[in-house]
């Protein structure tokens, strides 16, 4: 059994968020049958949405393509309460380069150049950017970015140097503490060479990045800060208050198509995070996973079915390169599906992504048809229905200086939009309903939590379990999914070891 993954859309006009799609990835974790259920929810923003190469950068009003918001919740289901229960969360985000840039398509190369539509001495669109960031999730904001910087032809390189010029320009003008921290790693350099291991180099990161951050854990009183306190966990960041800490800032990370180098480093960062909020519960001693694991496999397999759902809404095939590329471990016949997914998204991005973006366009409401007007397939371009209020923007332009909304810099390190303050009371709406008015909530017609029922069965998708799918059947080995095993003791050795086997079979044949 894979890993469950499905998409959900929400109703475009009666919910016109910034989140209009989203991917639910779950597993089960079994630790000496305690059950902790791990969701990796992914929220994929309705903003400058669209394909590889038609959406690129970033619109004139901030937002970024292929922008996704990946929220990873740990809660401990044995005691399935919200109140009483146990849960943790850890959020972070990939996008674009915020920067006015884009790529020419119709030369038919693999890698067309890279150019800068537009000057943008002030950075006007990455302050708007970054302004967004720091309203939704606070300070720090971490920027990864994993795009090459040394390189014999200037491609990938121009887009490193735009940033760095960006993030300095920015930083200027806010206090240090709050500061954008700018982290650059060629991980496509580092990846050739054989002296530097790629995932060490990323799991040195992930634990800085996870320390400024912090984490939600719904409980003030965790396990570990009272049982075993040491000094991982007292320079953990966050913001702690009475109800449980909380996460302050976010890890943005990106690379030139914010795919395959990007979900490694997100799982990188994920599985760090994972360990601590274990730890922070008390599931684990402390605040480390070791690959070869059974909850580490798991994990892998929840990033990397993730990471094809984005990667085929994005860039029309699955990842190319995954965990185990980059760990060195992949089987010789990974190189051939590599070479085929790196075929099919050629072909997607040459032949289909202009339908499939028309498609995106008119679902997201982005096009609306009227009578008298073009039609959307009319149309020569859908620059201007992407970047609307570029008249309005001109008119009202900001400080360049003080670029960011008046108020956020008040309540850093907090997200200025789960403050209380006068502004953001503005924006909630109180609708009143009669009793006697008919109602229909789709949520409580399916489900029905007002009758007596068990969660197994109103959970309708089936996740992957640390039993089932990848604990070893011999009787006697340690059954806690931290134990480090060989690849020959997993329970799915076997049914790969077929599928190698056919897949062999059917390389020599051809």
């Amino acid at each position: 059994m894979s890993v469950y993954t499905c998409t959900v859309s929400a109703d475009l006009k009666q919910n016109p968020g910034p989140y209009q799609k989203s991917v639910f990835d779950g597993m089960e974790l079994l630790i000496y049958g305690r059950p902790v259920y791990v969701t990796l929810i992914a929220r994929r923003s309705s903003k400058f949405a669209g394909t590889r190469f038609l959406k690129r950068g970033a619109n004139c009003e901030g937002d970024v393509a292929n922008e996704v918001e990946t929220e990873q919740i740990l809660c401990d289901a044995s005691v399935l309460s919200f109140s009483a229960g146990s849960y943790s969360s850890y959020v972070q985000v990939r996008g674009s380069v915020p920067l006015y840039w884009s790529q020419d398509i119709s030369t038919m190369m693999p890698k067309p150049p890279i150019t800068l539509d537009q000057a943008d001495p002030f950075s006007r669109v990455a302050a708007l950017h970054f302004d967004q960031m720091l309203q939704r999730f606070g300070s720090p904001i971490i920027i990864l970015n994993l795009v090459k910087e040394r390189e014999k032809r200037k491609h990938e390189r121009i887009l490193s140097e735009e940033l760095v010029t960006a993030v300095t320009y920015l930083n200027q003008f806010l206090p240090p503490e709050h500061a954008i921290v700018y982290i650059p790693w060629d991980m496509a350099k580092y990846t050739k060479s054989k002296l530097c291991n790629v995932l060490d180099r990323l799991n040195v990161i992930a634990e800085n990045v996870v320390k400024k951050t912090g984490f939600f854990v719904n409980r003030p009183d965790s396990y570990c800060s009272v049982l075993r306190p040491d000094e991982k966990w007292n320079e953990l960041g966050g913001c702690v208050n009475h109800t449980g800490r909380l996460q302050t800032g976010v890890l943005r990370t990106n690379c030139v198509d914010c795919l395959d180098r990007t979900n490694t480093a997100q799982f990188m960062v994920g599985k760090c995070a994972l360990a601590y909020q274990l730890y922070s519960l008390g599931l684990i001693d402390k605040p480390n996973l070791q690959f070869d694991t059974d909850a580490v496999r798991l994990f892998e397999e929840l990033y990397e079915d993730h990471g094809d759902t984005l990667s085929l809404q994005y860039g029309g095939s699955q990842l190319v390169h995954r965990v185990k590329t980059y760990r060195k471990i992949a089987p010789w016949t990974q190189h051939s599906k590599d070479i085929m997914q790196t075929l099919s998204r050629y072909y997607s991005n040459a032949f289909s992504d202009a339908d499939r973006q028309d498609s995106i366009n008119l679902f997201l409401g982005v096009f609306q048809p009227e009578e008298g007007k073009p039609h959307l397939w009319e149309l020569p371009t859908d620059f201007y229905l992407h970047q609307k209020d570029t008249v309005n923007l001109v008119q009202a332009r900001r400080s360049y200086t003080y670029w960011w909304t008046p108020g956020v810099l008040k309540h850093l390190p907090l997200p200025y939009d789960e403050v209380t303050c006068a502004e953001n009371r503005r924006k909630l709406m109180v609708k009143k309903f009669h009793k006697s008015d008919e109602e229909i909530d789709i949520h409580n017609e399916f489900f029905r939590p007002y009758e007596l029922s068990s969660f197994d069965d109103t959970f309708c998708l089936a996740m992957t379990n640390s039993i089932r799918d990848f604990m070893p059947k011999n009787v006697g080995i340690d059954p806690s999914p931290f134990t480090v095993r060989k690849p020959d003791e997993t329970g799915k050795s076997v049914l790969g070891s077929m599928v190698e086997s056919v897949e062999a079979w059917v390389h020599t044949a051809l």
